[in-house]
């Protein structure tokens, strides 16, 4: 880890609780309606790719979501929760653009520890992550696909990690 990739992280949150404790948004023209998205999608599930997760999103205010995924292997689990900011681009309210900040909890075996020399000899990662994507509603269709990217800090190991990927969700309603 280094103190550029320290330094981006949290110049990344000043500047997000910065736009919206402020009620800013780049898009003011646009109307919310009382969903987010005209047929009413507030909760998903499906997988993530890369680096392979299962995936749970549910929204708590008409443009606020929490996502919880995780994942396992042979080598143990990694399961993370984000808070996200959703903004329709303008005059498509199938597409928007999200922001968010949450953090993450990883335990790996022994096994995993001696071959990944790079990190500390610890076999649990606690750390921050934060993510900016686009979320896109299938319109009369129980689909939702996002794009995103989840750049993690972890503490314990002290190590940057650099996900994301392509989510595909079945909405629940």
């Amino acid at each position: 880890m280094t103190k550029k990739h320290l330094v981006f992280t949290f110049l990344s949150l000043f500047v997000y609780q910065f736009i919206f404790a402020q009620r800013f948004t780049l898009d003011t023209n646009v109307n919310r309606s009382i969903h987010l998205y005209e047929d009413g999608y507030s909760k998903s599930f499906g997988v993530k790719m890369y680096p392979g997760a299962l995936t749970y999103k549910t929204f708590y205010t008409p443009n606020k979501a929490i996502e919880a995924s995780g994942y396992i292997t042979l080598d143990g689990f990694w399961i993370s929760v984000i808070n996200e900011k959703y903004t329709p681009i303008k005059d498509d309210n199938q597409l928007s653009w999200y922001i968010g900040y949450g953090g993450h909890l990883g335990i790996w075996s022994e096994e995993w520890v001696k071959k990944n020399t790079s990190t500390d000899k610890s076999n649990i990662s606690v750390g921050f992550d934060g993510i900016i994507g686009l979320d896109y509603k299938v319109k009369n269709s129980p689909l939702n696909i996002s794009i995103d990217w989840q750049p993690s800090f972890s503490i314990i190991q002290a190590y940057f990690k650099n996900q994301g990927g392509i989510g595909i969700r079945y909405v629940i309603k």
